[in-house]
């Protein structure tokens, strides 16, 4: 893939770029595996804003994906690769060869007319799922289930992968890209290969109507508001708020552990992620 950066000819093109989907061979979706969704704007089934600044943005359609990947010992040709405004990555419209048809996240590397499969038995190639129990140790892996049969949860953005890097007993150690550390079932299962799409992080939206169009609306800081509308509002001048950041509510925004440790999940973490969010693990 590429980016396209536009010529400077005037202020909103001077820092916008875009992507040239150059990957992708068809623009029309498979009807039978889209649904339409509708969208709260940020509000909870009350009516209230529980996500502030949602709201408006470009009409979408669902496209129904397949984390699961649990069709075994049958092949699957890739049909297209396409684009899908609910994620970052592409997705790959695959035909299986009893005639169903199943979308999946596109991987680099798989292109139309590959043939893929799903189970504990396939060669571990791009594209293919199977059991990490079956998946040799320093491989590239993506959508991985967190329990078996749930489907794929873990590392599904554009561009990411995660590596295996053990095996012992029942469970598998594998480095997710925030670089944390964790242990899965071995029977969970894994995709082989880097998602698609890696250029997507060096995209610059540059205007602000191209965020409206994303549905995300305007940020307000705390501190530019009334005190009546932040806790952090109000003050002669440019105040910086008096206290500590917080949410409208509050709540404090720096310094507070904000995972749940009564989760499973927590306990079959070896190492925590990076403290700097924008750094990559390299693999």
């Amino acid at each position: 893939m590429g980016i396209k950066i536009y010529r400077p000819t005037s202020n909103g093109r001077r820092n916008t770029s875009v992507n040239d989907y150059a990957e992708l061979t068809t623009d029309k979706p498979q009807k039978t595996l889209c649904v339409r969704i509708g969208r709260a704007g940020g509000r909870n089934n009350e009516g209230k804003t529980t996500c502030r600044f949602r709201g408006g943005g470009a009409r979408r359609i669902y496209r129904i994906i397949d984390f699961k990947r649990n069709k075994d010992a049958i092949a699957a040709t890739v049909e297209t690769v396409e684009y899908d405004p609910n994620r970052n990555c592409f997705i790959c419209l695959v035909r299986y060869d009893d005639g169903e048809k199943r979308y999946i996240l596109a991987p680099q590397g798989l292109t139309v007319g590959q043939k893929i499969q799903s189970g504990p038995e396939v060669e571990p190639k791009v594209g293919n799922a199977m059991p990490l129990a079956a998946i040799p140790v320093g491989i590239e892996v993506h959508n991985i289930e967190m329990i078996a049969g749930q489907g794929g949860k873990l590392v599904r953005g554009a561009g990411l992968c995660a590596r295996l890097m053990a095996k012992e007993g029942d469970w598998a150690t594998v480095i997710l890209p925030s670089g944390e550390m964790r242990t899965v079932r071995i029977e969970c299962r894994a995709t082989i290969g880097t998602l698609s799409n890696p250029d997507y992080q060096n995209i610059k939206i540059g205007t602000a109507g191209r965020m409206r169009h994303l549905g995300i609306r305007p940020h307000v800081r705390g501190k530019a508001q009334n005190p009546v509308s932040h806790p952090m509002g109000g003050g002669e001048g440019r105040a910086n708020g008096g206290r500590h950041p917080c949410s409208p509510t509050g709540v404090l925004a720096k310094g507070g552990k904000t995972r749940n440790p009564r989760k499973l999940s927590n306990k079959r973490i070896i190492r925590r992620r990076k403290s700097n969010r924008g750094e990559q693990l390299v693999l």
